[in-house]
């Protein structure tokens, strides 16, 4: 009998559907290793009206994350839009809920990564990526980001940054061939650098 598969927990926000590709593709990569699996999750929209709640299931798309989803997990990659350079607020109100995971230690040691897209060139890529590392490392996460022997970084003309896949949506939500290369690329790192880690010394 075989081992279940570990998981790599790929976790985002998405409103028009751009970060949501890239969470695919990242989860292509996961899986691109063998042994390793990704769990698609995601987090509902923050309201501005108190009494408002969003459905337990979403409509469409993968499950909501919740606390086991990340206790479970092998590794992490985490993605957002960006929100004045910053993560997307229902991203950040899902961490901000993750103080018992942070007191038990549940997090510590294991690999994360993060992902973004913007809508304009110059929209706040690099420092939402770095923010976005923040409460990663306040959990004791190992961040993998994206070396420079991934060739595609000193050639792309839209997205990519050695912090994390990125993405320049624009008008169009499909991530260019180099953001998609990026994206499989960081989905393997952490696939490879959790199973690493999985190691009996």
């Amino acid at each position: 009998m075989t081992a279940p598969a570990a998981e790599i927990l790929v976790l985002y926000y998405s409103r028009h559907g751009a970060t949501a590709e890239m969470a695919r593709l990242v989860a292509r990569g996961v899986e691109e290793v063998p042994g390793m699996q990704a769990r698609l999750r995601t987090v509902p929209a923050v309201s501005a009206v108190c009494e408002k709640t969003a459905d337990d299931i979403p409509a469409e798309g993968p499950p909501y994350a919740t606390l086991a989803d990340l206790r479970e997990c092998a590794g992490l990659a985490l993605g957002s839009p960006t929100r004045f350079g910053n993560m997307a607020a229902p991203l950040k109100f899902f961490l901000d809920g993750t103080s018992e995971l942070w007191i038990s230690g549940a997090l510590a040691g294991k690999p994360a990564g993060v992902f973004t897209s913007t809508g304009s060139l110059h929209g706040g890529q690099e420092t939402t990526l770095l923010t976005m590392m923040l409460p990663l490392l306040h959990h004791g996460m190992l961040i993998v980001g994206l070396p420079y022997t991934e060739t595609v970084l000193h050639t792309t003309r839209t997205g990519g940054t050695p912090y994390g896949p990125s993405h320049f949506a624009g008008t169009e939500a499909r991530p260019s061939p180099d953001e998609k290369t990026l994206c499989r690329a960081l989905g393997r790192r952490l696939a490879q650098t959790a199973q690493r880690l999985a190691v009996p010394s």
